[in-house]
């Protein structure tokens, strides 16, 4: 059973190394700023006795995330974790400009080293997930929940789509493209067929189709439709095909592209923008399929879909059923900062800075993490 199912019914409060995976040389400082490991030493033979409080925030109203992600790693790499004192936000938490998210209390040489970890950590999760969220958001407008599936798998390294795919969730995203964007929150990749399928069958939609429904008749049939860049041409080729077994149609036509129904109906021309999925295209794809016999085939589109973009497209009523967003969910806008703000109980940060209790922070408990 994944980790995340045990806390999903409250087994466990947070998520572990079980499911993290940290590589071990975190231990030996590789990934550490080299002037932390060097102040860890100074503090060792110059300071051993302090007590330090770090603090940590970022400027944005966000969706939190990677607090697991952190606690396990202190609860792993810190020296003598257990008499840490943390107090931390959940992942999921909505929080605000300058709120601590979360406390770190304890010797500095025990945990100090992993600042700029823990930092990455919460900037590139908390980023994601408030990307997400904004466009899940986004794609309800119009009153009704539209499906947003994740597919930022060829907008990263490939090392990243794991923790990615669990921020996305934590955002509001419950399909996502790879098995790996899956693996710390349970589900498999879906998808539909790309352009290479579609290309190897000469262009032929059909074949392409029949070819993917043969081999995974399980799946709900999605049918790729801007390969020849006429997309209500193909729709309806492959609805009539399949009937009923179609169960939706992508497009994905290059922003450079005007499709070919405008070139065959100029008349259409003049007053929008025609090149890339357009709403005009869509609303002209929902006619041809309905007026066909073919209401029941759901529309998804995907190429350069940004909050913005699905906001726009259904304030104007766009007949889109599913959006496919990749790169647009993976800038890192949000940047946190750690501080030290208590020296030994007392007062002591750098100028413009100093502690901040949150009354919404929890107090962490200690776990093993091989337990």
């Amino acid at each position: 059973m994944k980790e995340i199912s045990q806390k999903l019914t409250g087994e466990i409060k947070r998520l572990t190394n079980k499911t993290f995976k940290f590589d071990e040389r975190i231990k030996d400082g590789w990934f550490s700023a080299v002037y932390f490991l060097k102040t860890k030493e100074i503090a060792e033979q110059k300071l051993p006795n302090n007590y330090v409080t770090m603090q940590f925030f970022q400027k944005e109203n966000a969706v939190l995330c990677g607090t697991d992600e952190v606690i396990a790693l202190l609860h792993t790499f810190a020296d003598n974790p257990e008499s840490l004192e943390i107090k931390s936000l959940k992942d999921g938490d909505k929080i605000t400009p300058y709120e601590t998210v979360m406390t770190i209390s304890g010797a500095y040489q025990q945990f100090g080293y992993l600042e700029g970890i823990i930092d990455g950590i919460l900037a590139r999760r908390t980023s994601v997930a408030t990307n997400v969220y904004n466009v899940v958001k986004a794609a309800r407008t119009s009153g009704e929940q539209k499906p947003v599936i994740f597919m930022g798998d060829r907008d990263d390294h490939y090392t990243t789509q794991a923790g990615d795919g669990y921020a996305a969730f934590i955002g509001g995203s419950t399909a996502q493209a790879t098995h790996a964007m899956n693996e710390w929150w349970g589900k498999e990749g879906m998808g539909t067929m790309p352009h290479a399928l579609i290309q190897m069958f000469r262009g032929d939609t059909v074949a392409a189709a029949k070819a993917y429904h043969e081999m995974y008749p399980e799946d709900e049939l999605a049918a790729l439709v801007d390969y020849n860049n006429d997309v209500i041409t193909d729709s309806l080729k492959v609805a009539r095909e399949f009937g009923e077994k179609l169960k939706s149609v992508r497009l994905d036509t290059s922003r450079t592209l005007v499709d070919k129904y405008f070139l065959r109906n100029h008349h259409l021309m003049g007053t929008f923008d025609p090149r890339g999925v357009n709403p005009e295209l869509l609303f002209a794809l929902r006619k041809a399929l309905d007026e066909d016999g073919f209401g029941h085939v759901k529309i998804m589109v995907t190429g350069g879909f940004t909050e913005d973009r699905i906001t726009e497209f259904e304030k104007a009523g766009v007949p889109v059923d599913m959006y496919g967003v990749g790169r647009s969910l993976l800038r890192l806008n949000i940047g946190f900062t750690g501080d030290l703000v208590l020296f030994n109980g007392s007062p002591e940060a750098k100028e413009g800075r100093r502690y901040r209790p949150n009354p919404r922070l929890e107090k962490v408990d200690y776990f093993h993490p091989n337990e």
